[in-house]
This record gives C-alpha cells, sequence and structure tokens, in this order.
C-alpha cells in the first residue's frame, strides 16, 4: 500500500494523475479534467498546456485533450542514454558556445527520436528546450542522419506501410542518399515553421551511428555560406562524444535501438 508523501507538491501531483486519467481514461475537456481533479478551469488548463509542452498530452481538434507521445505504447532504445548523456554535454555546451545556437543530443527509437539533451543557445530569440520530446524520424537533421545509416532493406522494414506513417519511401531513399554523401542532415521548417536544424551522426569507436547531435536556429539565421563551419564544429563534438563514451565505466558496447526493422 501506498502512502501519500508527507511533504506532497500538490501542482506536481494534479499533473500526474491528469496524465494517468489521459492514458487509462481517454480523452478529457478542460471542464472534465478540473471536475476530476477538484480544481478551477484555468487551473486544469495550465497543467493540459504543461502536459502538451512535454509531449505527455495533446490537443486533436475537438479541443479536448488526449495521451500524448510519451504515454503511448513506444519501442525502447539500447543506447545507454545516460552514459550518453553525459559524455555529450560537455562538447554539446563547446559546441554551443562556439556557433552560438542550440544543440540537441537524440536517440533513434523505432521510426521516431528521442530528445534526450538539449544546451540552450545565449541568443534572446532561440530554439528552446526540445529534451523528452519525440519526433517523426524522417522530418528531424538527426533523425535523417541515423535513417542515413540504415540499408535500404533494413529503411524499407522500418516503414511496412509508408503511407500510413505519412513517408515517401522513394523521395526518403533519395534524401538519405544525399544525407551519406554529405555526412549531414538538413531539417528545413519540417518539424516547426521558422526552425531549422543541422544533424550529424554520433559514431562508437567502429564507425557505427548510436545517436545523433544536431543545432537549430531560427530559420531566419540559416546561412548556407557558414553550413561548413557548422558541420566542422557538429563532427567534432559529435566525434569527441563516441571517443568519451567508450571510454566511460559503465560503457557496454551496445549501440543501436530495438524495432528498428518491424
Amino acid at each position: 500500500m501506498k502512502n501519500k508523501p508527507p511533504y506532497a507538491i500538490e501542482s506536481v501531483d494534479h499533473a500526474l494523475y491528469l496524465a494517468a486519467l489521459l492514458q487509462q481514461e481517454g480523452p478529457l475537456s478542460v471542464s472534465q479534467a478540473a471536475d476530476r481533479l477538484g480544481v478551477s478551469r484555468s487551473t486544469a488548463h495550465r497543467l493540459l498546456a504543461m502536459l502538451v509542452y512535454r509531449d505527455f498530452a495533446e490537443q486533436g481538434d475537438d479541443r479536448r485533450y488526449q495521451a500524448g507521445p510519451l504515454l503511448r505504447p513506444a519501442g525502447t532504445t539500447d543506447a545507454p542514454v545516460a552514459l550518453l548523456r553525459r559524455a555529450a554535454l560537455p562538447h554539446m555546451r563547446h559546441l554551443v558556445a562556439r556557433v552560438r545556437e542550440t544543440a540537441n543530443l537524440m536517440v533513434r527509437v523505432e521510426a521516431s527520436v528521442r530528445f534526450v539533451a538539449t544546451v540552450e543557445s545565449d541568443h534572446v530569440l532561440r530554439v528552446g528546450d526540445r529534451a523528452g520530446r519525440a519526433l517523426p524520424a524522417h522530418l528531424t537533421s538527426g533523425g535523417k542522419a541515423l535513417l542515413a545509416a540504415l540499408s535500404s532493406h533494413d529503411l524499407a522494414e522500418l516503414y511496412p506501410d509508408p503511407e500510413a506513417a505519412g513517408v515517401n519511401l522513394a523521395k526518403l531513399r533519395r534524401e538519405v542518399g544525399l544525407v551519406r554523401r554529405r555526412g549531414f542532415a538538413i531539417n528545413d521548417q519540417l518539424t516547426e515553421t521558422g526552425l531549422t536544424a543541422v544533424g550529424v551522426v554520433i559514431p562508437d569507436p567502429d564507425g557505427r551511428p548510436m545517436a545523433a547531435l544536431s543545432i537549430a536556429m531560427p530559420t531566419a539565421r540559416f546561412d548556407r555560406d557558414l553550413l561548413p563551419a557548422w558541420v566542422s564544429a557538429l563532427s567534432a563534438a559529435a566525434t569527441a562524444t563516441g571517443r568519451d563514451l567508450a571510454a566511460a565505466p559503465g560503457w557496454t558496447g551496445r549501440v543501436g535501438v530495438t524495432g528498428a526493422a518491424r
């Protein structure tokens, strides 16, 4: 039997309970959420907005809220995320200091990528924290860089029903082929209007991709003349991360994700 902690944080309790309701009982309106929690509509609305921000909820066309990506069943990753984050963060901070744009670390889980760490730039107008979010791999720069490491067969296996996934497989094959030749990928406002990102893979010591690193910026600051310098800085940070991870205590050598070919 679980007892309520003696110093319970009511807002956290409400948010967690609301997330459980969305997962177990289905969509709720703001009024229904307020009634279930015994709070005002404005409080329920703020709680739901926070859950949406962190991908625990999303709002449907009928304005009701439903379970978001983080509450829906998903694959799991074999990437050593805690070690990966610890190895990457110093290099991400150095990268941000060098290019003055936000850096993101992500791993692939089936056909999605999960953002596991963010270091924000110091610009007033900047891309914010994406940690904890999941997005389709074929839309993100880091995701496309990781997809480019797959064989044509594995890529097809990843999307058994391309139409349902919103993927043009022939177009994606051409795009990842270009990524392989270039060594980097670009997301030009595919995930969010006004946001552009450049991504590369983080290789293990044997050259196998285990994660991805990207820099993201307002599209207004994207400059193709700066692309070679950005890619160079990204590649240096990615290589250093892979090197430090391999030397970290507890590193098992496991890379990749489960469910990559279903």
